[in-house]
């Protein structure tokens, strides 16, 4: 019988998969129950278990998966078989399911549980992750393969950052309306596997190398109802653009020794490989005098009025962010509004993010802010050429951003300015 979780093929008879340690179990397409690997029919439901049965939204990842993935997974696939890649792996689950949904109606439990899975996947596939198995109450997903990102660890993250926001947001709709609590746990780690197949379904076979899905598996039983547990290899990976809190190493089922675990707390301020790297300290900075010198024309005819764009052309790796990165931090700024805002490998499917972005960091709206003061004006509004700080020196931070919502509310039509970076 073949595990649900990993993947992994076992003898029949077995009650326990020799691969992740999870209990085998049948999934019913019908109302998504677990039942166990003898049954014939769903002990929930009553439907058939065997072929014949109706067809679930999530019976495939054809399914579910959005157009333009299948179709980039579909066009690579044939370069992918056989090849070694370094993954991700998410595992996510609703944390007792059963004793949440065990009095309810079949077509009402799925009702409630069907909206927990959309809102899983849709948080995977918003940063081009895959979701590879769905298992009644949670779902498992690859960063990295079929689909190739050399952030797949950064992109997992933040999925899971995504889910678990969207849950959270869910539940106050649940509660509302049936009275019960939704949370649900998160696993993330980093390794390597071997895909053998991706078929026309899209569905792909895969061989781990070493304990790759074991241990993300693991993660998502150790941690607690809404939250995200990770190995070391996972944050190594995404270093600086995350922020984590160590837990110490716990012991794994399965393994002689233990593990280090973190806990995810969410995004860094750091939103790029080198701002990460500034946080820790960079090398000196030599031999660009003269593009500095330019860039530092460029800001005094900006201070004059005269509205400067400058364009940093050349190859990877020479050197183009370092430059701004020095000119912004340097004492020729000194004063100055500073928006930074770029684009990111996962927000393609994001229309106009970098100017999403360059608003939420002109009007500071943070990501634990509530989601609805945006839309209400509300915000920090910074004048031309004066730090947003400017005239709340020494006010405390909400009343910091409560006086800032006022001013944006004076302000608002007009709202586009000059930035220099």
């Amino acid at each position: 019988m073949k595990c649900a979780r990993c993947d992994h093929e076992n003898p029949a008879g077995v009650k326990f998969c020799g691969e992740c340690g999870a209990r085998l179990e049948s999934l019913c397409p019908a109302c998504r129950a677990s039942n166990p690997p003898t049954n014939k029919f769903c002990h929930e439901c009553g439907a058939p278990l065997t072929q014949g049965a109706p067809a679930s939204k999530f019976a495939s990842p054809q399914s579910y998966t959005p157009k333009h993935l299948a179709e980039k997974i579909l066009t690579s696939k044939s370069a992918l078989e056989g090849e070694r890649k370094q993954v991700t792996v998410l595992f996510a689950d609703l944390k007792g399911s059963m004793e949440l949904l065990a009095d309810r109606d079949p077509e009402e439990a799925r009702k409630i549980l069907d909206p927990v899975l959309d809102r899983m996947m849709e948080a995977v596939h918003r940063y081009e992750g895959t979701v590879n198995q769905v298992m009644g109450d949670g779902i498992m997903a690859l960063f990295g393969a079929p689909l190739a990102h050399e952030d797949h660890a950064v992109r997992a993250c933040y999925a899971a950052l995504a889910m678990q926001g969207a849950i959270r947001r869910y539940t106050e709709e649940v509660r509302r309306a049936h009275g019960i609590e939704v949370q649900i746990r998160v696993g993330l780690h980093s390794g390597e596997v071997v895909v053998r197949a991706i078929g026309s379904d899209l569905h792909m076979d895969y061989s781990a190398i070493g304990q790759t899905t074991h241990l993300a598996a693991r993660m998502e039983q150790l941690a607690p109802p809404g939250s995200i547990r990770l190995t070391a290899e996972a944050l190594r990976l995404a270093e600086g653009l995350i922020r984590v809190a160590p837990l110490g190493p716990i012991p794994v089922k399965g393994l002689a020794d233990p593990v280090e675990v973190f806990e995810l707390l969410g995004a860094a301020p750091a939103r790029t490989r080198l701002q990460a790297a500034a946080a820790r300290g960079l090398t000196r900075f030599v031999g660009r005098q003269p593009d500095l010198e330019a860039l530092h024309q460029a800001l005094a005819q900006a201070y004059t009025g005269h509205g400067q764009v400058v364009a940093l052309v050349g190859e990877a790796g020479v050197g183009k962010s370092r430059l701004v990165w020095e000119f912004t931090h340097s004492h020729r700024t000194e004063g100055w509004l500073i928006l930074e805002s770029g684009s990111a490998s996962y927000g393609k499917a994001t229309p106009c993010l970098p100017l999403i972005d360059l608003l939420k960091a002109y009007f500071q709206v943070e990501p634990r802010d509530d989601p609805q003061d945006p839309r209400e004006g509300d915000g920090q509004v910074a004048h031309p050429g004066r730090s947003p700080e400017a005239g709340t020196a020494g006010v405390p931070g909400p009343a910091r951003r409560a006086r800032g919502r006022r001013r944006a509310a004076d302000t608002r039509p007009s709202l586009v300015s000059p930035a220099h970076a």
